[in-house]
């Protein structure tokens, strides 16, 4: 067995050479970074935010109608270890959740949720305006819903400044996918300084490439009168590794193979992925004259990865003795490239503020394998695979917003915002090479294999190990929509705010017209005390994904009835193709929600802020993957439309009515300590439980299967499916973290609490597994030297906390994932690290 990267590692150390070369500049402080770093000196709840409120007085943290979080540029890059930017959020936030997913090319696409939704209702934004969405789909880690998200880790660390987190519906002001929340993700804007930081860090234990190595770099320039220009960039790769648990007892049939008897049970290499990387991004701005500023910013980044999967043994039906006489684990690379570029102009016109601006991004990704065959060409077939599948995602962005303040008598001007927005969107999936996805026939021959254990038997289809697009998987969808705004602020009286905002967007595809509502409002009973709530309306149109995506996977698949693992042919089809109809597939629906919130502000002392916000978010019509269909029934279908009978089949359907109820509460404080530094504390809990109200029923052309399928109506929506919606995720999370710095020493520790989740593998409530609660410590010491450099040490995960080992071994192999679940933090363990900086 061996593993190589499609990315060499003279390349890799280019990059890194050309971050840490980049010539040094001075300070820089924007408008927004500027009021951010200032406030860091204070409690968190005093940091100045620009989402969820537009126009008007600045307002902070603890001032917002609506609960926000606020994560700081340094806190993300110096204190998270391994982590990248969206593991990262994961880790300091109590509401956010991060799913980890450790097999295939799901393994690249790991899902944020927001208050118990997943990505698809979490709107993301950098410096205000859209980000664009990634092109692979969310298939595991708790999600499901084959929506393609944002990815985060395309945007370097380098070059955030901070982070804002609103935690609340804003459906009706910033589009409607904002249904849990908007995460605005603040690029550095300085016009001088300089910073360049490298790291290295490795697993405590686990097999594999346990290293991880990353740099990192950003400097800022002026930029005419008044302007500024920074360059930010970062480079990193990660070994693949993966902790599995070996028994040379676990059983294997047939057993006629001799190797059976010496295999040491390492029966997969699911895990993490190796990557190798590099992000680069640029935010500017360049004043005109008058009030009118141009400015931009883009991103631009590439990602290999080399995915393990699971054995293909000897005496199995993917593998001969002449290519690999000890089996092989079969390889899942991908090559991906994303950027994003937008242009805009902002000024003041009479009593008008304006901001028009558009952008476009792609995010483009092929699959392919370097280590793996189609066992139906026979033994001569090839073992490379140059294009498996290709994944293609656009979108094209323009907005026009206007702002004015109006006195209308009362204690603060009716604040006035209105704006329109046109975007396009397109999803593309192209197929790959024939081979990969052909049967080529082949049937096993006395000499395949040692002890003959398959002679007569057809080999495997598929290229192993990889998601393979044939011409009748490929897909080209483009939507477009228009849609408006207007969103009002007052203050009726003083200390009482009411906001209120209506969208109508209109999509030129089934998805049609709407109009949300949002209602929010704030009443300070005094400077210590105020509550605030929102009721809102929201509204997601289906996603291209979800629409038109299919696919075919050779990988090892789960029986739903009887939850056994072994190699299966799956296939995802449409909505509308044959198979789907025949099935009981109809025409997605949007999805509709309503939120609800009510929160308790309090600031009992100086630099003390407290919130508490309850929530609660409805979602009809939700969409997700329904159970895996197959049986003697459906295999008829199937061959009627030209398959083998023996496909597992799913589509995506409107499959239930959710309701997401929780509870926000955030305690933090700064300290001065005199001669013994600054002392910032921070608590931070989050409890948050979905139920399915509704669940769709069952389709008459899935009923009538039914005395042919075991499993009756829950063929449709298995236990599985409605185990990732309600209790794959953890029902609490607990944050302490604290940072004290005295002179030029810096400790900064966090400790966390992950409640209990559960693993629903199939319709057998005897293979269901619970695991229990665990506390995970991250500690890390900083020294600087000169206020220029600084070193690091650090852990995550200091104490080496897996989750339970529950579940069951398979005894296919023996991995890890069956075993732990999808746990809401890294099943990789501790972490130790050390890190250097300079900063000018």
């Amino acid at each position: 067995m061996f593993t190589k990267s499609a990315v060499r590692s003279h390349r890799f150390a280019v990059l890194v050479g050309a971050l840490l070369a980049s010539t040094p500049g001075l300070a820089w402080a924007s408008a927004l970074d500027g009021a951010a770093e200032a406030a860091a000196d204070g409690a968190p709840g005093d940091t100045i935010i620009v989402t969820g409120v537009r126009g008007g007085k600045p307002r902070t943290v603890a001032e917002s109608p609506a609960p926000i979080d606020v994560i700081q540029g340094q806190a993300l890059s110096n204190n998270t270890g391994r982590a990248d930017l969206a593991e990262s959020l994961s880790r300091l936030l109590p509401s956010i959740n991060f799913g980890q997913t450790t097999a295939g090319i799901n393994s690249v696409v790991r899902p944020l949720s927001n208050r118990g939704l997943g990505p698809a209702y979490t709107l993301v934004l950098v410096n205000g305006k859209r980000r664009h969405n990634g092109a692979l789909l969310t298939n595991g880690g708790g999600d499901t819903s084959g929506v393609n998200p944002v990815d985060f880790d395309i945007i370097p660390l380098s070059s955030v400044g901070y982070v804002e987190v609103l935690k609340d519906s804003a459906a009706a002001q910033y589009g409607s996918d904002a249904v849990a929340g908007v995460v605005n993700v603040v690029l550095k804007s300085g016009n001088s300084g300089f910073h360049a930081a490298a790291s290295a860090g490795s697993l405590y234990g686990g097999k594999g490439d346990l290293w991880v190595y990353k740099a990192e770099a950003d400097v800022g320039f002026k930029l005419g009168d008044g302007g500024f220009l920074h360059l930010s960039g970062d480079a990193r790769k990660r070994g693949i590794a993966w902790w599995n648990f070996y028994s040379a007892d676990l059983p294997y049939s047939p057993a006629s193979n001799p190797k059976n008897a010496t295999w040491n049970g390492d029966g997969a290499h699911n895990g993490d992925p190796e990557v190798r990387a590099f992000n680069l991004a640029y935010n500017a701005e360049l004043p005109l004259g008058g009030d009118t500023v141009l400015y931009s910013f883009g991103t631009y980044g590439e990602r290999d990865t080399v995915i393990g999967n699971n054995y293909r043994r000897p005496n199995g039906l993917a593998s001969f003795d002449v290519l690999f006489p000890d089996g092989y684990y079969p390889l899942n690379n991908t090559d991906e490239k994303d950027y994003q570029v937008l242009v805009g102009l902002r000024g003041e016109t009479g009593s008008f503020k304006w901001d028009l601006s558009s952008t476009f991004g792609r995010n483009h990704n092929r699959q392919y394998s370097d280590f793996t065959i189609n066992p139906s060409l026979g033994p001569t077939g090839p073992t490379r695979f140059d294009n498996l599948a290709t994944y293609q995602f656009e979108q094209w962005v323009t907005n026009l917003d206007l702002t004015r303040g109006f006195d209308v008598g009362l204690s603060e001007p009716l604040q006035v915002s209105a704006g329109v927005e046109y975007r396009v969107d397109k999803f593309s999936t192209f197929a790959g090479d024939a081979d990969g996805y052909r049967n080529g026939g082949y049937v096993f021959k006395a000499g395949d294999q040692d002890g003959n254990p398959n002679v007569g038997k057809p080999a495997s289809v598929g290229a192993q190990a990889g998601v393979i697009l044939s011409p009748a998987d490929e897909v080209r969808l483009t939507r477009k929509s228009v849609a408006g705004y207007l969103d009002l602020g007052i203050y009726p009286a003083k200390g009482w705010y009411v906001g209120a905002a209506a969208r109508v967007e209109n999509y030129d595809d089934s998805s049609g017209t709407t109009v949300g509502g949002k209602l929010n409002s704030r009443y300070d009973f005094s400077p210590a005390v105020a509550i605030r709530g929102t009721i809102g309306t929201g509204f997601r149109a289906p996603s291209l994904s979800q629409i038109g995506y299919a696919q075919t996977d050779s990988r090892t698949g789960i029986n739903p009835v009887t939850g056994v693992s072994g190699p299966s042919l799956s296939k995802i089809v449409t909505p509308d193709s044959a198979i789907g109809r025949a099935l009981g597939a109809q025409d997605l629906k949007p999805e509709k929600s309503f939120n609800f919130g009510l929160g308790l502000v309090l600031r009992p002392l100086d630099r003390l802020n407290v919130t508490i916000d309850g929530y609660q978010v409805t979602v009809r019509d939700r969409i997700s993957r329904t159970g895996t269909l197959l049986g003697p029934a459906v295999g008829r279908i199937l061959i009627a439309n030209g398959l083998t009978g023996g496909e597992y089949i799913t589509y995506f359907a409107n499959i239930a009515d959710t309701r997401s109820r929780g509870v926000d509460v955030v305690v933090d404080t700064t300290r001065d300590l005199g001669s013994a530094g600054k002392l910032a504390l921070l608590a931070a809990f989050n409890y948050n439980e979905t139920k399915i109200l509704k669940i769709a029923d069952t389709p008459a052309a899935l009923t009538a299967l039914v005395p042919t399928n075991t499993g009756g109506s829950l063929i449709y929506l298995t236990r599985a499916v409605r185990g990732d919606l309600t209790v794959t995720q953890p029902k609490t999370k607990l944050i302490f973290s604290g940072n004290w710095d005295v002179d030029a020493f810096n400790l900064n520790a966090q400790l966390t609490r992950f409640g209990g989740y559960q693993y629903i593998r199939s319709e057998l409530a005897s293979q269901d597994a619970r695991y229990g609660a665990k506390w995970i410590t991250d500690l890390s010491v900083s020294y600087t030297f000169a206020s220029k450099l600084r070193l690091t040490v650090g852990a995550a995960n200091l104490f080496d906390v897996r989750p339970d080992e529950n579940g069951q071994v398979t005894t296919s192999t023996g991995s890890a994932s069956s075993v732990y679940g999808q746990s809401p933090f890294s099943a990789a363990g501790g972490f130790y690290y050390g890190k250097v900086s300079l900063d000018f």
